[in-house]
């Protein structure tokens, strides 16, 4: 059993991009879960280098709150940089990852807090439905979550995202995990302890477009699977061994029927080529996968920052941990 609310603090985070128009109604909707809790609170705001006016906007709520805190980027980093950022500097005893564009709804986080009273060290929000969504984009999240639950050895709960509730102690270790293809919820299933879901259903958005087509979508799953999975690599192998039996077997195949014919021949310019393209084809193909991940170490021996920080309100040191 967790200590009563009145004695902790809860951080709300959430990142921000292009949500001028939505984002008074968020920290409105988030304030009012937040007093109906009756437990003190921050809403960490996270601009991850939106073009519009979402730095302004928050900045107004802030100085209008002084619960809210705003954090600005020097430029896009992306949603997961910007949910990491907002994980270094929050405070409370027990973190919330909501999106700002209402989709998920602030409401379930009553829920989730009392699940954290409870003992549990996540609570993760998990789609009963999901409205607005295109079929396309139901069919490509649908398996997407099949594929890297086949794929990866952590169980990753299906029809989840990042919102969530977590306990000060999961939040410490994940804010130890500097890797930078980041995929949060693969992260929060890894470090374990006592997780749960809370289902409900998700909300189209409330204005503006979403700022995950297609291409950041893709790029999205393919870092989820190379973070926690190796085995597009196993592939390569199990490709190389199956096309190994058939040579043999085709070998085989020709140096009997030349010992029963030996005038007979297999005559055809297009199955040479094919075969050809065929195994060049897996070539390109493993050069390809093996490239991702010397890629991904490159990148992480370099060593650069997460995300870089323009400005912070209200003033603190963005390197205080």
């Amino acid at each position: 059993m967790r200590p009563p609310l009145a004695a902790t603090k809860l951080s709300i985070v959430a990142p921000c991009y292009n949500e001028e128009l939505v984002l008074p109604q968020f920290v409105a909707r988030v304030t009012a879960v937040c007093r109906q809790l009756g437990c003190d609170y921050e809403i960490v705001l996270v601009n991850d280098g939106s073009r519009d006016r979402t730095h302004a906007v928050a900045l107004q709520l802030a100085q209008a709150d002084p619960h809210l805190r705003v954090v600005n980027f020097f430029r896009n980093f992306g949603h997961q940089a910007a949910v990491t950022a907002g994980l270094d500097l929050a405070q409370g005893d027990a973190v919330v990852l909501i999106d700002s564009d209402l989709q998920d709804p602030p409401e379930v986080i009553v829920e989730m807090v009392a699940r954290w009273r409870d003992g549990v060290d996540v609570a993760y929000g998990q789609r009963r439905s999901r409205a607005g969504e295109s079929a396309f984009k139901l069919a490509t999240a649908k398996l997407f979550y099949r594929v890297l639950s086949i794929s990866t050895k952590n169980t990753i709960p299906r029809d989840t995202g990042d919102f969530r509730l977590m306990d000060r102690r999961v939040v410490e270790v994940l804010r130890e995990m500097r890797e930078r293809h980041r995929f949060i919820r693969g992260m929060v299933s890894w470090v374990g302890g006592r997780q749960e879901p809370v289902l409900y259903d998700r909300q189209a958005r409330a204005a503006g477009r979403t700022g995950y087509p297609f291409a950041k979508m893709l790029s999205f799953a393919i870092d989820a699977v190379t973070s926690f999975s190796v085995l597009p690599l196993r592939l390569l192998t199990y490709s190389a061994l199956v096309v190994l039996a058939l040579t043999l077997v085709m070998s085989i195949v020709v140096f009997v029927m030349k010992l029963v014919n030996p005038g007979y021949f297999i005559p055809g310019y297009a199955s040479i080529m094919l075969t050809i393209m065929f195994f060049g084809g897996i070539n390109l193909l493993a050069f390809g996968i093996i490239g991702e991940y010397l890629g991904r170490m490159y990148e992480a021996v370099k060593g650069r920052p997460l995300y870089v920080i323009e400005s912070l309100y209200p003033p603190v040191d963005p390197r205080r941990r």
